[in-house]
């Protein structure tokens, strides 16, 4: 069992460098810690049994919570300091730097191999991805949709370019796919485990063997200077429900569908997807910078990204206490 203090010192040692040079010595002042969540995940745990609010108290900190539908918004908020602590996929991060907002990199986590996937509709003439070519695709611009849309485009010699791509969050492009206004859309779980049960949605193909499904914790630059060790311990309670959760899949499915309202049977699929595994939080390292750089560049090349970035610039490192 992996206890506090070991998987704090864990965070710790995943780099010599700090952001922060001396921080450890810091005595952290903030009396709230502001969350953004989207549904699901070790979030809709810690906020149900009040994991975090037990963490904090001793130092006095209240644990406030905003749910957004996608990454981008979510780190839009989070670099404009109106909240302090999230989590997304790999691409918005991205965008959130480029646009200049004040955040870092906290820890990172694996996803599901086949957590995301391109639906059509049964009867779509679309019997591969290179059927895509001219048709109408949505997904989320700047979320882990828009790398899943590029990679899986690349491997049949196209670009997002070949397609009428659309900007459509979630909220918007479920009805637009269930009304026959988009040909392809590309999502997430658990909004792919809910639109892939309508009789007429067929999976074109899943993220499997296409992108590397890496997803990160994110902190507001400021705050992460400020209070470092609030930060340290939020990530070492959040890996702590993950594993016992994981650990019990089938009660966490029930405790996730009361805080989100997805049915159980819905979230059971998200949950047992191949290679989910909400305990999987771990340190930031080098793997992680060359995976995300390498990210940022080719984005930058493709001319998504209006500048080019320096994701060591923003990796965080927990303090040793």
């Amino acid at each position: 069992m992996i206890d506090r203090r070991s998987t704090l010192k864990l965070f710790a040692a995943a780099s010599a460098l700090s952001l922060v040079p001396g921080v450890a010595r810091a005595e952290d002042t903030a009396k709230e810690f502001r969350i953004g969540w989207q549904k699901g995940g070790v979030f809709a745990l810690a906020k149900s049994s009040g994991a975090l609010d037990k963490r904090l108290e001793a130092r006095g900190v209240k644990i406030t919570w905003s749910e957004f539908t996608s990454g981008p918004p979510l780190l839009e908020a989070l670099g404009a300091n109106a909240i302090d602590f999230g989590s997304t996929g790999d691409i918005p991060p991205l965008f959130a730097q480029a646009a200049g907002g004040d955040l870092v990199y906290v820890a990172a986590s694996k996803s599901s191999v086949a957590g995301s996937a391109i639906l059509v509709k049964k009867d779509s003439p679309i019997q591969s991805i290179a059927d895509l070519k001219d048709k109408k695709v949505a997904f989320k611009r700047g979320s882990s949709a828009h790398n899943f849309a590029v990679k899986a485009l690349r491997t049949v010699g196209l670009t997002p370019a070949d397609v009428e791509a659309l900007d459509l969050g979630p909220p918007d492009a479920a009805p637009a796919f269930a009304s026959n206004q988009i040909d392809a859309w590309i999502i997430w779980d658990p909004y792919y485990a809910i639109a892939e049960q309508a009789p007429d949605t067929r999976v074109l193909v899943t993220t499997e063997g296409i992108v590397d499904s890496w997803g990160y914790y994110l902190a507001n630059g400021g705050y992460a200077k400020e209070n470092p060790t609030i930060l340290a311990e939020v990530i070492d309670e959040l890996a702590r429900v993950g594993k016992a959760a994981q650990a019990n899949i089938e009660a966490t499915v029930g405790e996730i569908s009361a805080v989100t309202g997805v049915p159980e049977p819905i979230q059971k699929i998200a949950l047992t997807r191949k290679g989910a595994d909400l305990g999987a939080i771990q340190p930031l390292d080098d793997s992680i910078l060359t995976y995300q750089q390498a990210l940022a560049d080719e984005f930058f090349g493709l001319g998504i990204l209006p500048r080019k970035l320096s994701i060591a610039e923003v990796f965080w490192h927990a303090p040793e206490l």
